[in-house]
């Protein structure tokens, strides 16, 4: 049977967000192409058999982007974005959150199944300057591309626009076994796809770059990577990819149309390879595709390609020949049967620009707005009310637990989205259905991932609850966060700059 190639991006053209008012259009800068920095793997601090102990240090520094003076940027472990974090399926992990910034953060792990709202990182789980917090959690889900950025409201987009993101990378049995790539830096190879301006002096500045829709910029960065390319050395290639931009969306294809197998999303592998020349990613999410370079030879190049602007070219040197096949099946995904009598839960993602809410409503950090038990399998319909002439996709993204895409309009959903997400793409006046299981209690966020709309209020939180053993939480407000950074910028509360809110 001839397997199926798809050729198009699936979502609705008209959202696309070079339709908006703002766009930004990418620009390749007139600078030599650079090799692709490849982001060096987190060193545990100690490892036994079971146990793995880390140190993530949220840090100021300055990254040679361009020709001239250095951009001051901030990163985990490294100068922009940060190193590699490798967690093993079953270890206990145990690690310190070190903030060496002049200003408050969070660490929330993104895609992780942990505790909430503490060791799951969003705004409840400050780490002040000069200090450090420590989280302790066990692995428990599948092989996945996860990653790590700060999220303290509302300055979440202000942090990851200064580079606080990092990739994530969770290892199992079952991954093991399987016929993919896997050496990393050299056939397995993350791809962070972000965009910035710079200013006077290769310098960022948001608050000039602000749009409440979403901030942009004109150049694109790869790993942090302005221009980059990367030497082909083996015939097959895993690359994870990361949407870590505030805004961006990102149409992605090979300038001679290669063709590409995606063999996972957000939360791990998907059941099958699903064969395309063409994908789109919204904000946050993750896609890892297998490339097979085996059609050209040594001193050929094929480009990454967002839209019509290059991102990455893929210098071909010598390599093996490899005939290494994926299998029709990759792994099994449990398809749990939703719990009786809940009623469906409905969520409504409307506005744009600063009218953004959930539900009609903006973000209460010491609100919780809905509650779900431990175990149930609940069906979520996320409802984007924009208008189908001018709206754009939200990416609904839920912290703490991976679900499945039932339905798109009560139609299919998109064949690359049979796995396990943690984001999703909603378009203009489409009706998104999911199933959603909390494993662990906590007080958990869910919003889009437009940055600057969460930022601005489109967020909400619902408590995952266990009823023999009841717990209550104390939120933070916005009163001791806008006092906090009023402190650590020497100025009155009332002159914070929150943008959004």
């Amino acid at each position: 049977m001839a397997k199926k190639v798809y050729t198009d991006y699936f979502f609705d053209e008209p959202a696309y967000n070079t339709h908006d008012g703002g766009y930004i259009p990418l620009v390749t800068p007139k600078v030599d192409p650079q090799p692709l920095a490849i982001p060096t793997l987190l060193k545990p601090d100690r490892q036994t058999d079971t146990d793995d102990y880390y140190t993530v240090t949220a840090q100021e520094s300055e990254t040679q982007f361009l020709p001239g003076k250095k951009t001051k940027t901030w990163g985990y472990n490294a100068g922009f974005l940060g190193q590699t974090i490798v967690f093993r399926n079953g270890k206990q992990t145990h690690i310190d959150l070190e903030n060496k910034l002049p200003e408050l953060t969070t660490f929330h792990w993104h895609g992780l199944n942990v505790p909430g709202p503490i060791t799951d990182g969003g705004c409840h789980a400050p780490v002040y300057p000069g200090e450090t917090n420590h989280i302790d959690f066990k692995v428990h889900q599948p092989a996945a591309t996860t990653w790590l950025h700060a999220h303290p409201c509302p300055s979440t987009a202000t942090q990851v626009w200064k580079g606080l993101a990092t990739m994530v990378i969770i290892k199992d049995d079952v991954e093991d076994q399987l016929p993919l790539p896997r050496n990393y830096g050299v056939d397995d190879i993350p791809l962070v796809l972000q965009d910035r301006e710079f200013h006077d002096d290769n310098q960022f500045d948001y608050r000039a770059d602000y749009d409440p829709d979403g901030v942009q910029g004109h150049t694109a960065l790869v790993n942090g990577t302005v221009n980059p390319y990367f030497d082909v050395t083996t015939q097959r290639v895993r690359l994870r990819i990361l949407d870590g931009s505030n805004r961006r969306e990102w149409r992605l294809h090979f300038n001679d149309d290669l063709e590409f197998a995606q063999v996972a999303s957000d939360g791990g592998i998907l059941p099958t390879p699903v064969y395309m020349t063409k994908v789109m990613m919204t904000c946050a999410e993750r896609d890892e595709i297998v490339v097979d370079f085996g059609q050209y030879q040594p001193g050929d190049e094929v480009t990454l390609m967002t839209d019509d602007t290059p991102l990455c070219r893929f210098r071909i040197k010598s390599f093996v020949p490899d005939d290494t096949q994926l299998p029709e099946h990759l792994v099994d995904i449990p398809d749990e049967t939703p719990t009786p009598d809940l009623p469906v839960r409905t969520i409504t993602m409307d506005g744009m620009d600063d009218e953004v809410a959930l539900d009609g409503k903006k973000f209460d950090m010491s609100r919780i707005d809905a509650r779900q038990k431990v175990g149930d399998v609940a069906i979520w319909e996320i409802r984007n009310t924009n208008s189908t002439e001018n709206g754009m996709v939200h990416p609904f993204h839920v912290h703490g637990t991976q679900f499945r895409v039932l339905a798109r309009n009560d139609g299919p959903v998109y064949p690359n989205e049979h796995g396990l997400k943690d984001t999703v793409g909603v378009n203009p006046g489409e009706t998104v259905r999911i199933k959603v299981k909390f494993e662990l209690t906590g007080v958990y966020m869910y919003h889009c991932h437009i940055i600057e709309h969460e930022d601005g209020g489109m967020m909400a939180q619902i408590e995952s609850y266990d009823p023999q053993h009841p717990q209550t939480y104390h939120l933070m407000d916005m009163d001791t966060l806008r006092n906090a950074f009023a402190k650590e910028q020497g100025i009155k509360p009332e002159d914070v700059w929150m943008p959004g809110m």
